[in-house]
């Protein structure tokens, strides 16, 4: 099992050192988050709190994930990136093609796309989008960027999404690889279908369990099951060495963490003590469980 470094609501002026370290300590990525911006209201519940209450606030620093790849890939040379889930559904994504491409050949290859539909009605109309057709909208949005970042001379011709001939360069040397986000049946079932991989919000061990096998179903009724597929979790009851090592057991590839939570350095905290945690949990973590 590989270990990813999770840097959501840091100060920026962290996110190239923590990187820098992370790739010291053995961390095989770091997950990009996305958040676009506060609005003071919403007409949605935050669907990964029982509440559905945000658990950041209008002060909390966000970077464009993309942005955040290219500059921490710039001070890096081997640990990747993912977005974590970058929201699909408020972005056009001819553009966004643009800007996977950019990021992609930047960090030689080292980037991976997350994505997400997106949950805040806010989010896609004051971003020129419908909230109401956000499923089979992204479903195309995907069927676009893999069809330009395939490279060549395309064209599309779709429900939502209209175009003739065009080309971009560069293109990645190899796939860019798409982990697709959401704990619900269509989301799964998005996962099972085009997905290189299937990537978590905060969850519990019984209900990853439950994914994980479910997802194993899904990929079998679409024929995929013989091909390579990630599950990166975010578990909110399983930690040290002994709960690592359960959700490998359970499927889990890729275990997104933040160590400096479970040694008592909070989110603002400094950045020297956020790096003496990473230090920490590879020595008392990474080290064992991949042994």
């Amino acid at each position: 099992m590989k270990f990813t470094l999770a840097i959501a609501m840091s100060p920026l002026d962290q996110l190239v050192e923590l990187a820098k370290t992370a790739e010291e300590c053995g961390f095989a990525s770091i997950a990009l988050p996305d958040s676009l911006f506060w609005s003071e209201k919403v007409s949605a519940d935050y669907p990964y709190t029982p509440d559905g209450s945000r658990f950041w606030n209008a002060d909390t620093p966000w970077a464009d994930p993309l942005i955040a790849a290219a500059a921490m890939g710039a001070g890096t040379s081997t640990i990747r990136f993912y977005t974590q889930v970058l929201k699909l559904g408020s972005r056009n994504p001819v553009l966004l093609a643009r800007q996977v491409n950019s990021v992609a050949a930047l960090t030689n290859d080292r980037f991976g796309l997350g994505v997400g539909l997106g949950w805040s009605p806010e989010e896609f109309a004051w971003c020129g989008t419908e909230y109401a057709h956000r499923g089979p909208r992204s479903d195309e949005m995907i069927d676009v960027l893999k069809l330009i970042l395939g490279g060549g001379m395309v064209e599309y011709h779709g429900r939502y999404y209209d175009f003739d001939k065009l080309q971009m360069s560069p293109t990645p040397g190899k796939p860019v690889p798409f982990y697709v986000g959401g704990h619900t049946e269509a989301g799964l079932r998005r996962a099972a279908r085009i997905g290189d991989g299937w990537t978590s919000a905060m969850i519990k061990f019984g209900d990853l369990q439950q994914i994980v096998a479910r997802l194993a179903e899904l990929r079998k009724e679409y024929g995929r099951d013989d091909q390579p597929f990630e599950i990166q979790a975010v578990s909110i009851d399983k930690f040290g060495v002994d709960g690592y090592r359960d959700l490998a057991g359970a499927g889990v590839t890729d275990a997104i963490v933040m160590p400096w939570l479970l040694y008592g350095v909070g989110f603002d905290g400094e950045l020297a003590a956020k790096q003496d945690a990473l230090r920490r949990f590879q020595h008392e973590v990474i080290e064992k469980v991949t042994a």
